[in-house]
């Protein structure tokens, strides 16, 4: 073969290039063999040319790939007339479309194509026969996976279900699967007709496009610390999309603390907590729009294409001032160019229960208990005879000696939902679509009442369409819109479901029953009651209450993208421009209906001579209401507008030299339909620039700038403007030459660093900050400014001092990481960052009493504030995630996946006032959300000790058995001999987690899978509080734990779980203290399921939220401080089939 004859893609014939030729000519096959290689599927293209030569058709290819053909001119007709029609196909498909009939065969090994003629005997007179199969992968049946007869151009895609049919050669023939993601496989199909094939995730081809801020990279040309996550891993116990993020998403902190329906989205955070005041939560963006945690909740699975995680300052400076907390973006699916439109159906039915809920006492427990909390303090009178209490034990009367389970009375046992989506994708080479709608059913466990016409249980119903469509204009030019659509109707009680839950605790069992048995003297429910509260002169009656009304909401939000591309080629390689125009309208309505209820209470208990029960008499409660519904309507709303503009570019130099660059214009504006004042009813506006450089060279040595410059009305002239910029370096090491002979076991090295700053103007106060604030008319300061007739106005009042230095809240990330693959089965990414955030904004607290700003605590609701950028924050951490897939052979595979997450923060500096004398009260060197607790030691021994211990001023009279606290010393190292607000101490961990980390397996056997995975947190504190017994009003109940180990004259132990009893609230022993410090570490058994793919359909089932292993065990520890009455998280028991077909 002379080198005259060689065709080498535009470069000089060497020794190493014909080595090379001659190399693939003996490898190559007498059938075009199609490498799965990385380049090759993930490669596009859209060709329309019309007679036209393969010479043409070759140097189309080269000039829009990295593609280069090796090839005999003698074997190849160059001269050719040819017209080959493709859009956004992958490069077999094109050289097959290209060479059918003509007798070459081709190999694809990395970005060189080798051709060379066929054999004399054409495939198409062997004898053939049929073989059909399914494709599937841990999620189900997969569409377009690639299946062709090794040696030939002969192939077929799988269709919506994942099947397929194929006419191959009898004898030896192969089957080579191939589809992006995922490992080559190679099937000898010798004896068998039916087969079922199991794809195994490649984890070097694996999320290769990464979703970054305003654009995508690939994979490994990434240098920020950006984690992505496949829709179909959040596994979601709920309506609401964040209860997954928890342990599977690396580097983002995310706890449920309610699980009432329709509000039982997570609370999260990306890398932790960086300041204390305002905005902490991150930025989401969907389809390249800022939204709200509503719209993402709203998202169901199937609708999104990816999901990545933004965490350090090069992914986020683009962002500027709304990225300073970490970015969440969001891409919905688009449409695809099928022959055949894809049909994808899913239901699932759910059915919940609380995981954990207090416990309580019965009535007769809770009687002797409250009279030994009268005794134990002092020598008064019992509340609760013997009498009561042998007639509650023996039952006597459900009405006159209730004991009454409030919890039970309110609550069911579980609620069902149910969830249905169904979705279509297709479309043609001039437009595709998605469409997809979402139904979700939510119902809570209130016991409505079946004498009312309403039921006042939650139910809410919740619509979601969502619908994007891509227009190809021409070769260059595309219009894309998407919509999203949702309505919510909800249904419940007048109040608010934790308020419900708050009530079942401030009733006792033993006073009053749920309701009288009906009497002909009143046309209306008699309820229990009892005399002497602040409710229409009694106490409130919990079921009555939650019964006595509903509320209904509807609330509607629609969100359209119109976005324009354009290709600019025309005027140099690789240009391209967007405009996006973004529209949002928020509204909702309200309507509530209550009326009065009225309650009666024992007057007398009758009793015969022998001392024999006989019954009771009532009486009323208060005056006499009136239980006719009123109403009130509401109304509220909100719009948005959204306009970006940008230019991209993104071209290769000489082959290894890759170069790109992004610059974008938007500007956002925001509306409140109800505004409460003049500030409210203006518009709140921003705008800003932003702008990308990356530079790599052979994906081995990388760098990326990035900025982000952005304007906020929340600040005066002079500091509109923030500038946020970064840098980045990364180098992959498995790339070089002499770390080819390691590639087999080390897959990917590759370590990165990046500085920037990151800007934050949500600063949690109200507009305008920086001028000062003056009511004209207030009368707080006891002064007139005159009369006008009869009219007298009061004085102004100064609330707020200027400050036009006010400014953003700047963030400095550092952050360093190590990508490392070993053996193309095993995945990891670990991370260490640190950022400074300084310039918080804060009110000013040390402000000299001589300037007159700082009145005394009579008068310290008068004060005129003062605000500035005060304060100062270290956070710091790592984050790590592991991944491993491996199939050991044909019909079993697993996976594995964990995350670990540790993020820590420490306040630098905080404008508070002077703790000289006590610096264990300074914020400085403390966590954010770290207690500030009395240090408890243990409880007294006896009176003796009581007295001869420092004075506890805290409130409530102290005696033996309640608790005793430390003594803390001032800055001198003196004691002061008292117990008061100057002994507090920041101690303990923080409320919020420090640690959260997942881990999990997953196994496929034949049609079967099978997973589950486990979630928990560590150092993080709960606060135990308002649990005491009896309340203010001595009416509270009384939860197990307590009346299990509490301080008694019988069981005096100065460790006891529960000090001395008092019939009221003791101050001294109810103030936050370590005492009721507790620790918040759980992991959890978060999901476990199993399912079975066949054919059309997958059917599974699920659990979430099984089991929790916790010292903590009071409530759900995930829920956090408080006393455990709050809406309890949920375990869900959920059964679902999804069915995929062609249309």
């Amino acid at each position: 073969m002379e080198k005259a004859d060689l065709h080498l893609c535009k470069r000089k014939s060497n020794l190493k290039s014909l080595l090379l030729i001659g190399f693939c000519s003996f490898n190559l096959a007498a059938y075009p063999n199609v490498n799965n290689s990385l380049y090759a599927q993930s490669k596009s293209f859209t060709i329309e040319l019309s007679n036209t030569t393969v010479k043409d058709v070759f140097d189309h290819i080269e000039k829009n790939s990295e593609f280069i053909f090796f090839y005999d001119r003698n074997t190849v007709c160059l001269d050719e007339r040819v017209s080959i029609d493709l859009k956004d196909q992958p490069i077999h498909v094109v050289l097959d479309q290209l060479f059918e009939g003509k007798g070459i065969a081709y190999e694809i090994n990395d970005r060189q194509i080798s051709l060379k003629k066929l054999s004399a005997t054409p495939w198409a007179a062997q004898q053939k026969i049929k073989i059909q199969g399914l494709v599937k992968d841990n999620l189900g049946p997969v569409v377009g996976v690639n299946i062709v007869e090794k040696g030939t151009t002969n192939g077929v895609i799988t269709d919506a279900n994942g099947k397929f049919t194929i006419d191959i050669s009898e004898g030896k023939a192969v089957l080579q699967i191939s589809y992006i993601g995922y490992k080559t496989q190679e099937i000898p199909v010798k004896g068998k007709k039916d087969l079922v094939i199991t794809l195994e995730e490649d984890s070097e081809v694996l999320d290769e496009v990464v979703v970054v801020g305003y654009g995508t990279q690939k994979k490994e040309s990434v240098v920020g610390s950006v984690q992505t996550i496949q829709p179909g891993e959040l596994k979601v116990p709920s309506s609401n999309l964040s209860t997954g993020f928890a342990g599977r998403l690396s580097g983002v902190i995310a706890v449920q603390r309610s699980g009432e329906p329709g509000a039982d989205g997570a609370d999260f955070w990306i890398r932790g907590v960086s300041t204390f005041s305002g905005v902490t939560s991150p930025l989401i963006v969907i389809d390249g729009v800022e939204a709200s945690s509503g719209d993402l909740n709203a998202l169901d699975p199937e609708v999104i294409e990816g999901f990545s995680i933004l965490k350090d300052a090069t992914a986020t400076a683009l962002y500027g001032s709304r990225g300073a907390n970490g970015v969440m973006i969001v891409t919905t699916k688009s449409g695809k160019d099928l022959e055949k439109a894809m049909v994808n159906f899913r239901f699932e039915n759910t059915f919940t229960t609380p995981t954990q809920v207090p416990e309580f006492v019965d009535g007769v427990r809770y009687m002797e208990m409250f009279n030994e909390a009268v005794t134990t303090r002092n020598t008064g009178e019992v509340l609760y005879d013997q009498k009561k209490i042998d007639g509650t034990r023996a039952g006597l009367d459900p009405y006159a000696f209730p004991n009454v389970d409030w919890y039970d009375e309110l609550f069911r046992s579980g609620a069902m939902s149910q969830n249905f989506n169904f979705n279509i994708r297709g479309g043609s080479k001039k437009i595709d679509y998605f469409s997809s709608a979402s139904v979700n059913h939510d119902s809570g466990v209130l016991r409505s009442n079946k004498d009312f016409s309403y039921n006042n249980n939650i139910n809410i119903m919740r619509y979601v369409f969502q619908n994007n469509i891509n227009a190809y204009l021409s070769k260059t030019s595309t219009l894309s819109l998407r919509l999203n659509v949702q309505l919510r109707d909800y249904n419940g009680p007048h109040s608010d479901a934790s308020d419900v839950y708050g009530m079942v605790m401030e009733a006792n069992p033993v006073d009053f029953p749920v309701r009288w048995p009906r009497s002909s003297e009143y046309d209306y429910i008699m309820w229990g009651g009892k005399v002497g509260g602040a409710f229409n002169n009694g106490y409130r009656n919990p079921y009555a209450e939650m019964a006595r009304g509903y509320k209904s909401k509807f609330s509607s939000t629609v969100v359209a993208n119109l976005k324009f591309d354009q290709k600019l080629d025309f005027i140099t390689p690789g240009l391209s421009a967007n405009v996006l125009f973004s529209f949002k309208n928020w509204s909702n309505t309200e309507t509530k209906r209550s009326g009065g209820y009225n309650q009666f209470e024992v007057d007398k208990y009758n009793y015969d001579a022998s001392g024999v029960y006989q019954g009771y008499t009532l009486r009323r409660v208060g005056k006499e209401q009136d239980p006719t519904l009123s109403t009130e309507n509401t109304s509220s709303g909100d719009r948005r507008i959204y306009l970006q503009a940008m230019v991209n570019y993104n071209r290769t130099f000489g082959e290894k030299h890759n170069i790109s660059g992004m610059l974008l214009y938007n500007q956002d504006q925001y509306d409140t339909n109800n505004p409460g004042d003049l500030i409210a009813s203006l518009p709140q506006r921003k705008q800003g620039f932003a702008g990308r450089l990356t530079y790599d060279y052979d994906y081995r040595y990388l760098a990326e700038f990035n900025f982000g410059y952005n304007g906020s009305e929340n600040f005066a002239d002079g500091h509109h403007f923030g500038f946020f910029p970064s840098v980045a370096l990364g180098y992959t090491i498995s790339r070089e030459d002499y770390f080819e002979k390691l590639n087999n076991v080390i897959t990917n090295l590759k370590i990165r660093g990046s500085w920037g700053l990151v800007g934050n103007d949500q600063i949690g106060a109200e507009r305008y900050i920086y001028m000062s604030n003056i009511e004209l008319q207030n009368g707080d300061l006891g002064f007139t400014t005159g009369k006008d007739q009869n009219t007298t106005y009061n004085g102004p009042k100064y609330l707020r001092y200027a400050n036009p230095d006010i400014t953003w809240e700047v963030g400095s990330k550092w952050n360093l990481g190590l990508d490392l693959g070993l053996f193309n089965d095993f995945n990891m990414s670990v991370d260490l960052f640190k950022e400074t955030r300084s310039d918080i904004f804060m009110e000013r607290q040390s402000i000299p009493q001589f300037i007159g700003t700082s009145p005394s605590d009579r008068y310290m609701d008068l004060k005129t504030k003062l605000y500035g950028n005060l304060g100062k924050v270290e956070n710091k951490g790592m984050d790590l995630s592991v991944d491993y897939v491996h199939s050991f052979n044909k019909d079993f595979s697993m996976s594995f996946k964990g995350t670990f997450t540790y993020a820590t923060n420490k306040v630098l500096e905080y404008d508070e006032p002077g703790y000289l004398a006590y610096p264990n009260l300074s914020r400085v060197g403390h966590s954010i959300n770290q207690p500030l607790l009395y240090i408890a030691d243990r409880l007294f021994i006896d009176d003796e000790e009581v007295a001869n211990s420092p004075a506890q001023k805290l409130g409530g009279f102290v005696q033996a058995g309640d608790i005793k606290y430390k003594d803390i010393p001032n800055a001198d190292g003196v004691c002061d001999g008292v117990i008061d607000a100057n002994d507090r101490v920041y101690t303990g961990h923080p409320t919020v987690p420090e640690i959260v980390y997942g881990f999990g397996p997953s196994f496929q056997y034949k049609k079967w899978d099978f997973s589950f995975f486990f979630q928990g947190v560590a150092r993080t504190s709960i606060v135990v509080g308002d649990i005491h017994p009896f309340g203010t009003d001595g009416l509270r109940n009384v939860q197990k734990f307590i009346a299990n180990d509490y301080w008694s004259e019988s069981n005096q132990n100065i460790y006891a779980g529960y000090p001395r009893l008092s019939k009221q609230y003791n101050q001294n022993n109810t103030v936050a203290s370590t005492y009721w410090l507790r620790n918040g570490a759980f992991l959890k058994l978060k999901d476990v399921e199993v399912g079975f793919s066949h054919k059309l359909f997958r059917v599974y089932l699920r659990g979430s939220n099984l089991l929790t292993f916790s010292p903590f065990d009071l409530w759900d520890p995930e829920q956090g401080n408080g006393n455990g009455m709050f809406y309890p998280t949920q375990k869900s028991f959920n059964v679902g089939i999804q069915f995929s077909f062609n249309k």
